[in-house]
């Protein structure tokens, strides 16, 4: 992997992503997570789900041993979570889908 390539997002990957790997670990065992998202691949998971799992191992990699796959899902998380911020709901964001479906991919926008 390309040192550039990690260098030029780690910085937004660790704004992006607010939750521990324990935090989200947790979050992905509750009936919450796996309600929401686009289910696809017929598994019955949701491409957030999933890529919450993803997370949890980048999570827990060492900054050095991280792949170039794993820097393009780092990519993929920033992008999701940038554009997702900005569609946020006017009422109840603790108990909103959306809150849900951007914990599934590591950011809980109540957490400070």
């Amino acid at each position: 992997m390309t040192a550039d390539g990690l260098d030029g997002v780690w910085e937004d990957w660790k704004q992006a992503v607010n939750m521990t790997a324990s935090e989200l670990e947790t979050w992905l065992g509750t009936d919450e997570s796996q309600a929401v998202g686009q289910k696809s691949g017929g598994s019955g998971e949701s491409t957030g789900h999933r890529s919450g799992k993803r997370i949890v191992e980048i999570l827990r990699t060492n900054k050095g041993d991280l792949t170039d796959d794993d820097v393009a899902h780092m990519r993929k998380v920033v992008g999701y979570v940038h554009r997702h911020l900005a569609q946020g709901p006017d009422k109840d964001v603790e108990h909103s889908d959306w809150r849900y479906s951007l914990m599934n991919w590591g950011h809980d926008p109540t957490k400070t």
